[in-house]
């Protein structure tokens, strides 16, 4: 009994590292449109240089991250005594429901994530504050303002406009 209980606990460990490894490689670039970075499943995630030098999307991420959602969720996603942490979360949670919920809110018990669908500030940067959050979750860039940054793209600049109605 001990022995096909424990070929049961290692069949589901090994399962549940296969699920972590497929989560964890949802972080990588499978390719680049415009300085923006892509999966294999064409979901947005960060781009890091060598040396530290992040895309503009991440660096994007981060300054509408800290204006909007830093007040509920804590600096760079950690948390606080009033809102779950983001970081670690963006690794697990899927791209298209973490969109559902800042689009239409949540509620869990007495927590309420509002909905920000109608939030330009938001909503006009939702794919880059999903990339900041994947790129502190994995790791990839340490708490805290990045130090180097990539140029804006000529075609960030053309959505932020058609976006804000500018």
């Amino acid at each position: 009994m001990r022995i096909a209980l424990s070929g049961l606990a290692g069949a589901a460990l090994i399962a549940s590292l296969a699920v972590a490894a497929a989560r964890a490689d949802n972080v990588h670039p499978a390719y680049e449109e415009d300085g923006k970075y892509f999966t294999d499943e064409d979901v947005p995630t960060f781009n890091v240089a060598e040396d530290g030098t992040v895309d503009w999307y991440t660096f994007s991420g981060f300054r509408r991250y800290h204006s909007e959602c830093h007040v509920c969720h804590g600096p760079d996603g950690q948390g606080s005594s009033y809102a779950p942490a983001l970081a670690d979360s963006s690794l697990a949670l899927d791209y298209y429901d973490f969109v559902d919920v800042v689009v239409n809110g949540r509620q869990a018990g007495t927590n309420v994530m509002p909905s920000f669908g109608t939030n330009k500030n938001v909503m006009c940067y939702l794919d880059d504050i999903y990339i900041y959050l994947k790129a502190v979750g994995a790791g990839a860039i340490p708490r805290g303002r990045p130090a180097k940054r990539a140029d804006k793209p000529e075609s960030f600049i053309e959505a932020e406009n058609a976006c804000m109605g500018s």
